[in-house]
């Protein structure tokens, strides 16, 4: 008797999906991605069928990502992603295009604790849905609320990032938020060694790292820093700059705006990391959706530069490489001095003018940048261009900003796909994204970063709990409910 597999709901493969997180609003499509969804639209259920498979899987595994590519990249001219159209059929030849071995360490990872304070992040993502598709959410506001409490929850943390993800290790983060009642803040630092340590007890050891969240501009907390340090055993501290300006950004803060570059908040910060164990800092950098807080105030890089200079100790990871979405359809090109004060054009000249380059204390990192990104892929060819012209391949990381866009196989994959053409690198000066610069970025760089030993890791995340549930879900997804063969 044939073997009734359960199927997903047909959902657009991610390159294509419209959404956000809760730092900026979901961003319109360009004409060119509405073609290329067309003609996935078209295409799919012809493909799914010929493989046996519901219009959902097709679209949720890997043929949906190579066919969901195919259409970006022959829109926007060709050249930027290499997927075989074989890989839209066939799963060997999707796992060969899109597959690898590479060792995946996710640099920004969140989930939402259940606490009834929390209800403010789950409006907002609720209302970036809605703003999305508002016909799909009218009457059901409560249901829909209930669903993504469920949808941003650690059960579906550990499905998003681990067990249908070839992602190896994580860093758990956090939003902002002081640790007092009202304050609305997804994980506090408790939350986040407790989940680390519940990981380690069901034999996860080593898969997860947490950051703890310090707001500078609250004396209070840098006060904490030590007792944190030992008690929490951070890989890094977490800041966000925005978090302040008198309650701008979404986060009802009262507190001073700051920089790290400031005498009141930046710099006493600075000074009590070189106290402590923890030298390596994550700092919020774009992905704004105030002009006057994002673009040119606080959510700006342009004090990364000097900073980094003058404290050659401490790493400084840049979330978000200074990326803001899209206005008016624009998208990033070339740097040049006349736009260098936009977007990631701002780290540029940060670090040009401070003359801090490859091999130095500050890491770009991809998170919803890659996300927003990888539709536009001449958007992303000069993006990943400048970075790696800028900071070489050895100071980019990986990050997806999970779990707000589900699994993040996905964007593993489109990365792995991606070239920047010969065209850009021989009119820009770009270099390469290598398959070598790929597996750095995918993991390698963080590795060094946090002094993980990459072959220890790799062996214990091949044999742990996590793997073992993996494999029973990857034979359920084969083969259904197990029987007596």
């Amino acid at each position: 008797m044939p073997v009734k597999i359960p199927t997903r709901a047909p959902v657009l493969p991610l390159p294509l999906q419209r959404r956000a997180n809760d730092e900026y609003r979901p961003v319109p499509y360009h004409p060119l991605t509405l073609r290329a969804i067309s003609k996935v639209r078209a295409q799919s259920p012809k493909f799914a069928s010929k493989m046996g498979i519901s219009l959902g899987d097709y679209w949720a595994g890997r043929q949906g990502t190579a066919a969901a590519l195919r259409a970006v990249d022959a829109e926007w001219g060709g050249g930027f992603y290499k997927v075989p159209e074989e890989a839209l059929v066939d799963k060997a030849a999707a796992d060969a295009a899109l597959g690898g071995d590479q060792f995946i360490i996710d640099i920004q990872t969140h989930y939402i604790a259940d606490r009834p304070d929390n209800e403010f992040w789950m409006d907002i993502l609720l209302g970036n849905a809605e703003s999305v598709s508002a016909p799909r959410f009218k009457g059901i506001d409560k249901m829909m609320h209930d669903q993504n409490k469920l949808g941003y929850s650690f059960a579906e943390y550990l499905r998003c990032v681990f067990l249908e993800s070839e992602t190896s290790m994580a860093v758990l983060t956090s939003a902002p938020g002081l640790e007092l009642p009202g304050h609305k803040r997804m994980l506090n630092n408790d939350e986040m060694i407790g989940t680390r340590e519940l990981i380690d007890r069901l034999d996860g050891t080593g898969r997860l790292i947490n950051h703890s969240v310090v707001h500078p501009n609250n004396p209070v907390e840098l006060e904490a820093m030590d007792r944190w340090s030992d008690w929490c055993e951070p890989a890094g501290w977490k800041v966000y700059t925005i978090y302040g300006a008198l309650g701008h950004g979404g986060f009802e803060s009262t507190l001073p705006a700051w920089m790290l570059d400031d005498e009141q908040s930046g710099l006493p910060f600075l000074d009590r990391v070189m106290e402590t164990d923890v030298k390596t800092i994550s700092i919020h950098k774009g992905l704004s959706t105030d002009e006057d807080i994002g673009w040119n105030g606080p959510s700006s890089p342009r004090e990364i530069g000097p900073v980094a200079a003058a404290y050659p100790d401490i790493n400084f990871i840049i979330f978000h490489s200074g990326y803001e979405p899209r206005r008016n359809g624009e998208e990033e090109g070339p740097y040049s001095e006349e736009v260098s004060t936009s977007g990631t054009n701002r780290l540029v000249k940060s670090l040009k003018d401070a003359g801090v380059g490859p091999g130095g204390n500050v890491y770009a990192e991809l998170g919803s940048t890659w996300y927003m990104l990888m539709a536009h892929p001449r958007e992303t060819a000069h993006v990943m261009g400048k970075l790696l012209s800028v900071l070489g391949e050895d100071n980019i990381v990986w990050g997806t900003d999970s779990i707000w866009y589900g699994p993040n196989q996905p964007l593993i994959d489109a990365f792995r796909a991606f070239e920047i053409p010969e065209e850009y690198c021989q009119k820009y000066g770009y270099p390469q994204l290598t398959a070598t610069a790929k597996e750095k970025i995918l993991g390698l760089n963080t590795a060094r970063i946090y002094g993980i030993d990459v072959e220890k890791a790799r062996a214990s995340t091949k044999k742990d709990e996590l793997a073992w549930v993996k494999g029973a879900i990857e034979d359920f997804q084969r083969n259904g409910t197990p029987t007596k063969r």
